[in-house]
């Protein structure tokens, strides 16, 4: 298993991750309208989302591997006067009982692992989750040119390490298929996935694919 490695949050310079994404929208509305309370931000990075999240009157814990990226998300929680529990920690050991969150929130941050350290987050989502609690994550596409025609490092079948320059460098990323999905998330009710293909940005062809992934944990 490769060693967990964090973003090196000190030399982004893109305002995007500090914005929080489209989809964080929709599903703070939602959770709200289910009365859902309590939300487990995974890879939290600066914390666009926990604080989202926050601000909104949810209880919300934030993890990152990043002592940078924690140490920014406290200093501007403190700023917006919101309570925000955050722990610096590897999502394969997430320092929170059983049973414990309402929703857990993963955004482009549980794929930066090998295709064994995926299966040990898995878990430790699964037991941190409440039964019928709901997540929502995306996860590298085997379809995208990341994968396909990199010419990266290749850890395992699904693994690769990133090594250009840049907050990546040396991170791996773990890529999947439709199959890979259905037979990872066994213990989940899948209610919806989508694949997106970001081929377009700043103002260059990219091609980049994801799925997004809204599932439910089944009672066991």
């Amino acid at each position: 298993m490769t060693e967990s490695r964090e973003w090196k949050w000190e030399i982004v310079n893109e305002s995007i991750w500090l914005a929080p994404c489209e989809e964080s929208y929709f599903y703070c509305e939602k959770w709200k309208k289910s009365r859902k309370k309590s939300i487990l931000d995974i890879g939290a990075g600066l914390g666009r989302h926990a604080i989202l999240f926050a601000k909104n009157n949810f209880e919300v814990a934030a993890i990152d591997l990043s002592e940078f990226g924690i140490n920014y998300l406290n200093a501007w929680k403190e700023q917006e006067q919101l309570s925000i529990c955050t722990k610096v920690c590897d999502m394969k050991k997430i320092p929170f009982q059983d049973h414990f969150f309402d929703c857990i929130w993963a955004y482009h941050s549980i794929s930066h692992t090998d295709s064994l350290g995926f299966s040990e987050i898995l878990e430790e989502i699964e037991r941190v989750l409440k039964p019928e609690g709901e997540i929502y994550l995306s996860l590298s596409s085997k379809d995208s040119g990341f994968y396909s025609k990199g010419g990266y490092p290749q850890v395992d079948e699904n693994t690769i390490i990133k090594t250009d320059e840049g907050p990546e460098k040396g991170i791996p990323h773990y890529y999947v298929d439709l199959d890979d999905i259905f037979a990872l998330f066994n213990n989940f009710k899948i209610e919806s996935i989508r694949h997106v293909d970001d081929c377009y940005r700043n103002g260059e062809i990219y091609d980049n694919k994801h799925y997004f992934i809204y599932a439910r944990l089944l009672q066991k």
